[in-house]
C-alpha cells in the first residue's frame, strides 16, 4: 500500500498541474454541462432535496418516523412515548438562508440559488467566489454561540484561504464528485467524518459519485458505503442512479461517533474498483494477453446495452436485479472479508 498522506500532498504542490484541472472543469461546465441535462442535473437534484427536506416538512417527516421507531423498539406506543411535534420545525425558514459548504466547488455552482448562503472551497478555485481550503486538512474549531443572523455574518467574512471551521456550522455539506477524487478510502473517510462534524443536527450530507455501470453494477459497492457513511451517525434519506452517477443523500441523526469504528473496519467500506488496480500490471507487459471467451465477449457487449436512459430511483436501496440468463455480478472484495 502506498504513502496515500504523501501522494496528497505532492498532489495539493502541483499548482500547475491543478490549474489547468480547475480550468478544464470550469469549461467542461460552461461547454458541455450546461448543453446536458444530467450535468447540470445533480445540482438541481442537491437544490430540490434540500428544499423538499428544510422547507417542505421532510425533516419533520423524518424525525417523527424516527420517534415512531424507537416506540416501537422499546414496546412502547408511539402516542405515549412520542415527543411533542411542535417542537420539530416544519421549514427552515425561521433559521434564514440554508447553509451550505461546496466541498470540491470549483466554480461554484451553488452561488447562484438565494435560498442558500454558499461556501464553496477548492484546493484549487476556478473562479474568484471559492475559497482555497484543503478540505481533508481542515482543522476543526468549537462551535460557535451565536444567533442565526450572526452565523450568516460570520460566514460572509471569512478570509482565504480557509485552515479551519467551526464545528456545527452548516446544514448542507455537499461532496459532488469529490469522494472517488481521493487515492484511498482512509481519505474518503476522514470527509465524510469532517462533514459529519461541520454539520448541525438533522443536516445533510449530499454525495454524489461517478459510475457509467448499470444500476446494479456496482450495488454491493453502494451497500458497503451507506454501512460505512451510516456507521458515523448519519441515515440515509434518497438515493437516486442516473446514467453516470450515484446521488445519495444522507441526514446526521447523532452528535457523537462511535471511537472504534477505524478498527472495525468501516473507512475501507468507502472503496471504489480503482482501489483494486495493481501497480504491477504496468510492469507485465511482456505477458501475453489470454484471448476473450464468447461468453465473455457477449458480457462485455451486454455491459454496453445497459446504460440507462432515465434515472433510477430508490427509497430501499435495493438495486434491482438483472434478467440476463447467465450474467453474474463480480463478488464484492470488502464484504467478503467480513
Amino acid at each position: 500500500m502506498g504513502d496515500f498522506d504523501k501522494i496528497w500532498r505532492e498532489h495539493c504542490e502541483d499548482e500547475q498541474t491543478l490549474s489547468e484541472y480547475a480550468s478544464a472543469m470550469k469549461n467542461l461546465a460552461d461547454s458541455h454541462w450546461t448543453k446536458n441535462s444530467e450535468g447540470e442535473g445533480r445540482i438541481e437534484w442537491c437544490r430540490s432535496v434540500c428544499q423538499e427536506y428544510f422547507l417542505d416538512g421532510g425533516m419533520k417527516r423524518m424525525l417523527e418516523k424516527d420517534e415512531r421507531s424507537a416506540a416501537l423498539s422499546t414496546n412502547l406506543t408511539a402516542s405515549a412515548s412520542a415527543q411533542p411535534t411542535s417542537t420539530i420545525p416544519s421549514s427552515i425558514f425561521q433559521l434564514g438562508k440554508m447553509r451550505l459548504l461546496d466541498v470540491g466547488s470549483c466554480f461554484n455552482p451553488f452561488l447562484k440559488f438565494d435560498e442558500f448562503l454558499t461556501v464553496g472551497i477548492d484546493i484549487v478555485p476556478a473562479v474568484e467566489s471559492v475559497y482555497k481550503c484543503d478540505f481533508l486538512n481542515l482543522q476543526l474549531q468549537q462551535p460557535l454561540q451565536l444567533a442565526g443572523d450572526a452565523v450568516e455574518a460570520f460566514l460572509r467574512q471569512l478570509h482565504n484561504p480557509i485552515d479551519a471551521l467551526p464545528a456545527q456550522l452548516f446544514h448542507v455539506v455537499v461532496f459532488s464528485l469529490l469522494l472517488s477524487y481521493f487515492p484511498s478510502p482512509y481519505q474518503r473517510w476522514i470527509c465524510c467524518k469532517k462533514a459529519h462534524e461541520l454539520l448541525e443536527l438533522h443536516g445533510l450530507l449530499l454525495i454524489i459519485t461517478p459510475d457509467s455501470s448499470h444500476q446494479n453494477r456496482h450495488a454491493l459497492m453502494m451497500r458497503s458505503w451507506r454501512v460505512a457513511v451510516e456507521s458515523l451517525g448519519f441515515k440515509r434519506y434518497k438515493y437516486v442512479k442516473y446514467s453516470h452517477m450515484h446521488l445519495i443523500a444522507f441526514r446526521k441523526v447523532s452528535l457523537a461517533t462511535t471511537s472504534d469504528l477505524v478498527s472495525r473496519n468501516y473507512p475501507e467500506m468507502l472503496y471504489i474498483p480503482q482501489d483494486f488496480n495493481s501497480n504491477e500490471e504496468e510492469d507485465c507487459t511482456d505477458i501475453p494477453v489470454l484471448p476473450r471467451s464468447e461468453f465473455e465477449d457477449d458480457q462485455l457487449a451486454w455491459g454496453f446495452t445497459e446504460l440507462p436512459d432515465t434515472p433510477y430511483d430508490s427509497d430501499s436501496g435495493e438495486s434491482q436485479s438483472s434478467s440476463v440468463p447467465g450474467f453474474h455480478e463480480l463478488e464484492d472484495p470488502i464484504l467478503l472479508q467480513s
